[in-house]
């Protein structure tokens, strides 16, 4: 993915001495989770979030640090603009349950609904995603994230199955570039664009999926990729239209995807920046939950009493430390 570390690191005892870990239980089950574990640090900048999924081993989650720092060390970019209008975003749920998930979304416009769920059927997905369009009618714009999901025939199968729902476009239906590739080559009757994630952030050269004409469009998310400076590095080199999106992170780092969406040249669909709507606490008084289907792009104020009242256990504070501590040596003997 090329150098994301930042020069020079900071010490990381600077990092550390505002370390904050926070368990924020979810309102429903995303990515099998319930709770959202995250590791919270305030630098020059202002406060800043490193939050890789448990599952992450040391050298893919070093990224994600160096995102942190980037965001809590380095000005951001200038913005292009002030707000960021985002989407509305659907877990694996059942059919009966998507209007109430749509409702944590006021004034949005755009839904992206995830498919592809282990242990889900394809009939599951169509039931989602055809409620999604009885709630919005005609003139909401629905879109797909299958995470690389489905292999190439079953990807084929369930577009041609979903296209009648008219789809803004389909998110990371196949995991792998060629894949992805042959798949577009397939469906190009559909009109059903192809958007690569994975593909991008999880990739060693995340320029691979533009070069190939394997996707029509990118979603980036900026801790993945290094932060705010790499992630519009990565656009800009791309070339490809670019939708912004989170991971599941704290207003914190909801606000560090803002200031990569608004610092991006162009802008043309509504970014996967929402989430906060999942969250059922965090760590501002202000999160940043959808108004009128937009969302300010600027820092937030962190309150103190928040951070505690959610405060991860002892043991999986020191876990999180630990594993901070085990990226900075990532991060430093690539600086070396």
């Amino acid at each position: 993915m090329g150098d994301v570390t930042p020069h020079p690191l900071p010490p990381l005892s600077d990092v550390l001495a505002s370390a904050h870990v926070v368990a924020l239980p979810l309102v429903t089950r995303f990515r099998g989770v319930t709770v959202r574990e995250a590791l919270v640090f305030e630098g020059p900048e202002g406060w800043t979030e490193f939050s890789p999924f448990v599952e992450y081993d040391d050298a893919e989650a070093a990224t994600w640090l160096a995102a942190a720092l980037d965001f809590g060390w380095t000005a951001t970019p200038a913005a292009q603009r002030t707000s960021i209008q985002v989407n509305a975003t659907v877990p694996a749920v059942a059919e009966d349950d998507v209007p109430g998930v749509l409702a944590r979304f006021p004034g949005c416009r755009t839904a992206k609904v995830k498919v592809a769920e282990r242990g889900q059927t394809l009939a599951d997905d169509v039931a989602r995603v055809r409620a999604v369009r009885a709630a919005w009618g005609p003139e909401g714009r629905i879109r797909i994230d299958a995470n690389g999901g489905w292999n190439l025939d079953e990807a084929e199968q369930a577009l041609h199955a979903l296209a009648p729902f008219d789809l803004e476009y389909a998110e990371q239906p196949c995991a792998r570039v060629p894949e992805l590739t042959e798949l577009r080559r397939r469906v190009a009757y559909m009109d059903v664009p192809i958007a690569a994630d994975e593909s991008v952030r999880k990739a060693t050269d995340p320029l691979a999926v533009a070069r190939a004409g394997a996707a029509d469009l990118l979603v980036v998310k900026a801790a993945p990729l290094g932060g705010v400076h790499r992630a519009l590095e990565i656009v800009r080199g791309a070339g490809l239209p670019a939708v912004v999106s989170s991971a599941l992170d704290t207003s914190i780092g909801l606000s560090m995807g803002l200031a990569l969406a608004a610092s991006l040249d162009t802008l043309d669909y509504d970014c996967g920046l929402g989430t906060a709507a999942l969250l059922a606490a965090d760590v501002t008084r202000d999160p940043l939950l959808p108004q009128d289907g937009s969302l300010p792009v600027g820092r937030v104020a962190v309150d103190p009493d928040l951070l505690r009242a959610h405060a991860a256990s002892s043991e999986r504070s020191a876990w999180w430390r630990s594993r901070l501590e085990r990226c900075y040596s990532v991060l430093e003997a690539g600086s070396g």
